[in-house]
């Protein structure tokens, strides 16, 4: 299957999908498995779909979270941070590595 195919089939599944979206998807549900087969079958298409829409909903979210902590974090003095405040940074960076990894399927960095 290629991507044209697969774009197919999800605007199928979804009428009226943004290009972006469907764009988006292909390249998420392709980066979430190595046997382009397994999304031939419309069942595991449904079942793929699902579970990233969740996967990048809690990196979503998380990333939310971090940008608060972060905004937050900006306005402190950099020369006064706290081992929390360190912490808050490492937790910034695995956010981003993991959505980081969603979109380019490579294995997230171990924080």
């Amino acid at each position: 299957m290629n991507c044209q195919e697969l774009a197919s089939r999800i605007e199928r599944l979804q009428p009226g999908a943004d290009a972006r979206d469907v764009a988006r998807l292909c390249l998420l549900l392709t980066n979430s498995t190595d046997n382009y087969d397994e999304l031939a079958d419309d069942r595991a298409l449904t079942d793929m779909w699902r579970e990233m829409g969740l996967r990048l909903q809690a990196a979503t979210d998380q990333h939310a979270a971090m940008t608060d902590d972060l905004e937050t974090l900006a306005r402190t003095d950099p020369q006064k941070f706290t081992p929390q405040q360190i912490w808050v940074l490492i937790r910034a960076i695995k956010v981003q590595s993991q959505i980081l990894q969603l979109y380019v399927g490579e294995p997230a960095m171990e924080v």
